[in-house]
């Protein structure tokens, strides 16, 4: 039996109190909390978790994930395997699962439920609703992630309400991704059991969705950021609040997670018992997570901070096992083989000329736009040199390319605004929701070898100058790495350099390329199939 005692200023959450306290802690549950008058000058609370993230989008496996979040206080998250189900289908899940289940960390992975995302871009498996039924049977499983088909919900396609029935059926909630959805079409959707929403981006909206019983969730990532815009709800709905950060590059997971939206809103000026219940305490109870709040019976899963707005973490434990100490991580790493499905071969400069003829032509524009996952559609008039269409950094209008990684098959073109390159490209394996290779630059040299050098890796993100590349490998399924987690966050942060050095102005570039082919967000995007028009969600031609 593994006992041992615990004391300091204990913060209860769910009863609005703090009191000095002794933990007695007994094989990692907390079996007694006794009060006591003594003065102590650091508090102990529950752990933070992350009420919707991907995993993959750090770049690391879930055990390295764990090994960096922790430091931070973050004890568990809600975490959807879609990018992996995307490349690898049930195997994909299978693999997050066990490798999360090596080190002492919560991760609750749920049952991805649009694989493919949509039937305009190919992707490397499908998870049908066969395979959505026997995940939810799964204990390890805790919910349906999200329903992204918002108009398969709202015209009651059979897949799609199969797929939400089993989820019912189980028990287990609903996650929603509804960006931009408003009125009786927004009711529909909730009222068809979609219980929660990580995509409002302005304050009407939310409050809609809140007022239509649905939970939002407040996303602070590092591309799309729309905590500004929704903190003041914490304010008025402590209950139906939580925070996410969705897609977390692994330079930003270095620097913070949870615990940096905990510090700005109390800078907000709400309350600390609402700002720790978003962080702490609703995602625990909407999902029915194993994760503790400092009852008795309750896992031992708190951290020690110094005080109550820095929110300086001292420690963390989960399970009754110190994981972190003192912004190091305690956790050991996990020796892993990498799974991967990725076929193309290189490609060569003239595959992604444009013929045009005249000595310019006017074409759709997608507008990257920084912070948010949303893009506009706009339009340019380029210059035709040699029969085919160039770029125009005076324009800042460039080349955006998706190429298939799953089979062989011609590039899709389009031009893209807001990246600011100047010369070379860059390009990524990582690209929601099918992650084939996406790559944005001015020339087709540059192009081709960012491109090939994620081929020749078999996964990876690259920046090029010409034919000169360089690549990060993500070897596990073409989205993330198996080495340490800091030694990819400080690699990853000299790509990020190296792409703004090449004149990007986006903070963070390849998080935007990333999103450049979810289709999902409007208004303009492109697949390896070919432009698409998110508002009539319909493939578009790339002349306007």
């Amino acid at each position: 039996m593994n006992t041992y005692q615990i004391s300091g200023n204990l913060v209860d959450i769910l009863q609005q109190e703090i009191y000095p306290a002794t933990l007695h802690i007994v094989d990692g549950h907390i079996r007694q909390i006794v009060r006591n008058a003594n003065d102590y000058p650091h508090f102990i609370l529950p752990g933070f978790t992350d009420a919707h993230v991907h995993i993959e989008s750090s770049m690391l496996i879930p055990s390295e994930f764990a090994r960096l979040a922790v430091v931070h206080g973050t004890v568990s998250t809600v975490s959807d395997p879609h990018e992996i189900a995307n490349v690898m289908g049930v195997e994909g899940v299978q693999f997050m699962l066990d490798n999360g289940k090596k080190v002492p960390f919560k991760f609750n992975f749920g049952a991805p439920s649009c694989v493919p995302a949509t039937v305009f871009e190919t992707a490397g498996a499908t998870v049908d609703v066969a395979d959505i039924e026997q995940l939810l049977q799964r204990d390890d499983i805790k919910y349906l992630t999200e329903m992204m088909n918002f108009p398969g919900v709202l015209h009651q396609d059979p897949d799609v309400m199969a797929k939400i029935a089993a989820a019912q059926k189980h028990n287990k909630p609903v996650d929603g991704h509804a960006p931009g959805l408003r009125g009786e079409a927004a009711r529909a959707y909730i009222a068809a059991g979609i219980s929660t929403d990580h995509e409002c981006f302005t304050l009407e909206e939310a409050q809609e969705k809140i007022d239509y019983g649905m939970h939002v969730l407040i996303r602070e990532g590092s591309a799309a950021k729309n905590f500004e815009a929704l903190i003041p709800l914490l304010h008025h709905h402590p209950e139906k609040i939580m925070f996410c950060s969705d897609d977390k590059h692994p330079d930003n997971l270095v620097e913070g997670h949870v615990n940096q939206l905990v510090k700005r809103a109390l800078a907000h000026g709400i309350d600390l018992f609402k700002v720790l219940r978003a962080a702490c305490v609703n995602p625990v109870l909407h999902y029915a997570l194993n994760t503790g709040l400092l009852r008795e019976n309750d896992p031992a899963d708190f951290i020690i901070t110094d005080n109550l707005k820095d929110f300086n973490i001292l420690a963390t434990y989960i399970d009754g096992i110190k994981v972190a100490e003192n912004g190091k991580t305690l956790i050991q790493p996990v020796d892993t083989p990498a799974v991967n499905n990725f076929v193309c071969q290189p490609s060569s400069p003239v595959d992604f000329k444009v013929p045009a003829t005249g000595n310019s032509v006017t074409v759709k524009v997608m507008e990257a736009m920084d912070g948010q996952l949303i893009t506009n559609a706009l339009q340019a008039t380029l210059p035709v040199q040699d029969g085919h269409i160039a770029c125009d950094t005076q324009q800042d209008v460039i080349k955006l390319v998706v190429v298939n990684r799953y089979r062989q098959a011609p590039p899709a073109i389009a031009f893209i605004r807001g990246f600011g390159l100047q010369r070379g490209a860059i390009a990524s394996s990582v690209a929601h929701d099918s992650h084939n290779i996406i790559a944005a630059g001015i020339d087709d040299a540059s192009i081709c070898a960012a491109i090939n050098g994620v081929i020749a890796h078999r996964g990876g993100i690259s920046v090029a100058e010409n034919e000169t590349v360089q690549v990060l490998p993500l070897p596990v399924a073409g989205l993330m790495s198996n080495l340490d987690g800091y030694t990819i966050a400080e690699q990853y942060s000299h790509f990020d350099q190296a792409a703004k050095q090449l004149g990007s102005t986006l903070a963070s570039p390849y998080m935007t390329l990333s999103f450049m082919a979810l289709l999902v967000i409007p208004h303009l995007k492109l697949s390896d199939l070919g432009l698409f028009d998110g508002d009539k969600f319909a493939f578009t031609t790339v002349e306007a």
